[in-house]
């Protein structure tokens, strides 16, 4: 059975899964009824000073694969219909270039500023991380905090220490844009 997290609170993965290797990170959501709305997901691998250690390090639909291959997005989901992960991002941790410090994880509103779309309008959005070779569901966290004024949330991280990995269930809202986040990391 995963592990329920909630807003702020950590798991020490590879602490507790000392075999764990390959994840799925998936992203999840479903657009409230009325709506159409295409949500992105993202991952920004930091270095310790807390900047891309590479453009090629963005990893998102445009950029499907990190520059050590240690990360790929499987593609962009325009609309949040169906069940499950509407977009999944592998991680193999032991490809992981020793420079990154943090993956953050973030779901943004494609041209919500000028489509004026926000959170608001998603509901039973979740991060959740699964053991590729097992296939278990590791832990969860479900965002059910209203979001009704944000354009991006950043789900979660996963944080080094050393030579273990840590997941952060983040949930902060912001009204940045995608590219408000390419200028604080790039």
């Amino acid at each position: 059975m995963a592990i329920e997290l909630k807003k702020g609170h950590s798991f020490d993965l590879t602490k507790k899964k000392p075999s764990l290797n390959k994840i799925i990170v998936g992203l999840g959501w479903d657009v409230r009824p009325g709506n159409s709305l295409d949500l992105d997901a993202v991952c920004f691998m930091l270095a310790a000073n807390n900047k891309l250690v590479a453009d090629d390090y963005f990893v998102f639909y445009n950029n499907l694969r990190s520059g050590d291959r240690s990360v790929e997005h499987t593609g962009d989901n325009r609309t949040g219909l169906g069940d499950g992960d509407d977009e999944m991002i592998l991680v193999n941790l032991a490809k992981v270039d020793p420079r990154v410090e943090e993956m953050l994880f973030v779901v943004t509103i494609n041209d919500a500023f000028t489509k004026h779309h926000h959170f608001g309008m998603v509901e039973n959005a979740f991060i959740r991380i699964v053991n590729v070779e097992t296939n278990e569901e590791i832990l969860r966290y479900n965002l059910d905090v209203d979001y009704s004024e944000a354009t991006e949330v950043e789900f979660g991280k996963l944080i080094k220490e050393g030579s273990e990995w840590k997941f952060d269930a983040v949930g902060i809202s912001t009204e940045k844009g995608l590219q408000g986040y390419v200028d604080i990391y790039a």
